[in-house]
């Protein structure tokens, strides 16, 4: 998999993130988690938090994945949906020029302006 990554101005790379979706044992591991966090946080012990947060972070296998090949994916879904748009547009065009449909609208403007 290829990493990329966005470069910040001191000249050091910032690693890109992409979402990761949980499955439901992994939704209800990490409720148990967090109720362990939680209660050890109580305790004000937080360095045995740390290592349950880390510990059930590497046992799940749930990690942040980098981002490889779909990179410039957003640009080419806006893309795709300007061309949709486009296409949509230049068929509304067409079908707005015709006769009926032009005296449609020419009756339903010309009974909104009428009063009475």
């Amino acid at each position: 998999m290829q990493r990329a990554s966005a470069h910040t101005g001191a000249g050091q790379a910032a690693p890109e993130h992409a979402a990761v979706r949980l499955s439901t044992e992994d939704s209800e591991a990490a409720l148990r988690g967090a109720a362990q966090l939680a209660a050890d946080r109580t305790a004000g012990d937080s360095r045995t938090a740390s290592r349950i947060a880390r510990a059930w972070w590497e046992r799940t296998g749930i990690r942040r994945v980098r981002r490889g090949d779909d990179a410039g994916a957003a640009t080419a879904e806006y893309a795709v949906a300007t061309m949709a748009a486009v296409g949509f547009a230049g068929l509304l065009i067409i079908i707005l020029r015709g006769d009926e449909v032009r005296g449609i609208l020419t009756e339903l403007v010309r009974n909104a302006l009428t009063v009475g």
